[in-house]
């Protein structure tokens, strides 16, 4: 198969992430798999895979400026094209328009990543693809429902992660560079620093917090509300008990010296921070968002409270951190276990490419029939 992934930019979010690695994993199975993006560069264009192009020949800093796009995109006649983020999936239905007007096979796959409101010409763009893929069954519902796709057009496959190989025990010499002890809870956020993703409620939260109780609260993430952010928790008294880490390339190490995932994202589709935080053994607190549910076993490896539910949030780490030692171990391995399987890569992948054929016989039938 051909297939070609598009994608915005390559910046440090997991859409990005899932561009990046879908598109190498596609080609370590054989496919001629091509990763394009409309601007160059990004935080994550070091991890691109080889043969990675840029529509823009410099960058603009406009995502939607794409000179060439269906000439680039189409004019190999690719088996399949992989539309990823908002910016790509609103090109969605040009590319699929234009290339049958073109009697090309190519079937244009959009995707659904993100919760939140989205302009009304992404739904008109992705209803006109071949297919559309979204990583949640509550998302899919959505899109039924509210939007008017056909159910017969629509592919719930969860998110692919890579997951390194956990290693024994805390990081205990991280935790003490950070200024937390033996004995303190450690909750950790993982996430750009953008309105929707919330880290407010997280530091509302926070200040709320037993007094007696040892805790520090470590965001790992840039964008423009980081900030704010910081003036916030200075304006809360809370300098000594929060940590600002800024963008990590690779958050695995902040995972085996954290102790909880906390989260309070208002627009998700699927949560690529918790799997990860319980792919090393961390149990979650998140806000309700598109998706959330789906994310751990509620009340074994996460607990999901109501956005704004800022007491219930506090509860459900309370009762996190009056756990034993031994219920500590057994949730962590039941977290471990949970996000290693429900979103392994082979399987995801694999999901991928058994619908790409299925798209690909239906088109040649189509074009034949």
């Amino acid at each position: 198969m051909k297939i070609i992934v598009l994608q915005d930019h390559l910046r440090s979010g997991g859409t990005e992430r899932h561009s990046i690695l879908l598109a190498r994993e596609f080609a370590d199975r054989g496919h001629e798999s091509r990763l394009v993006t409309f601007r160059p560069g990004g935080r994550l264009a070091p991890s691109a895979p080889a043969g990675w192009r840029s529509l823009q020949p410099f960058d603009t800093g406009f995502d939607w400026f794409g000179p060439g796009l269906s000439r680039r995109v189409l004019g190999g006649d690719p088996d399949i094209v992989l539309c990823m983020g908002k910016t790509a999936n609103c090109f969605a239905g040009r590319l699929q328009r234009k290339a049958d007007r073109q009697g090309r096979p190519t079937a244009v796959v959009a995707t659904l990543r993100a919760g939140g409101a989205l302009p009304e010409f992404y739904y008109r763009s992705v209803r006109a693809a071949t297919h559309l893929v979204t990583n949640s069954r509550e998302a899919a519902g959505l899109l039924v429902r509210d939007h008017g796709l056909p159910q017969d057009r629509v592919a719930v496959i969860h998110n692919s992660l890579v997951f390194p190989e956990g290693r024994g025990g805390r990081d205990e010499a991280r935790r003490a560079a950070l200024g937390a002890g033996p004995g303190t809870t450690v909750l950790l956020s993982v996430a750009m620093f953008r309105p929707e993703k919330n880290q407010r409620d997280l530091l509302t939260m926070a200040a709320g917090l037993p007094q007696g109780w040892d805790w520090q609260l470590w965001f790992a993430g840039d964008g423009p509300e980081r900030k704010a952010c910081e003036h916030m928790a200075a304006g809360l008294g809370l300098r000594d008990r929060v940590r600002f880490l800024g963008f990590q390339s690779d958050p695995a190490p902040l995972y085996r010296a954290a102790d909880l995932a906390v989260h309070a994202s208002k627009e998700e589709a699927l949560s690529n921070f918790l799997i990860e935080a319980q792919s090393h053994g961390l149990p979650v607190v998140a806000a309700q968002a598109l998706g959330i549910q789906e994310c751990f076993i509620e009340g074994e490896t996460g607990w999901m409270v109501a956005q704004g539910d800022l007491a219930g949030f506090r509860a459900a780490l309370a009762v996190l951190a009056a756990d034993s030692p031994a219920q500590r171990a057994g949730r962590a391995a039941r977290a471990r276990e949970f996000a290693r399987t429900a979103f392994d890569p082979a399987r995801q992948v694999t999901a991928y490419i058994e619908l790409f054929e299925l798209l690909i016989r239906r088109r040649r039938s189509h074009s034949t029939g």
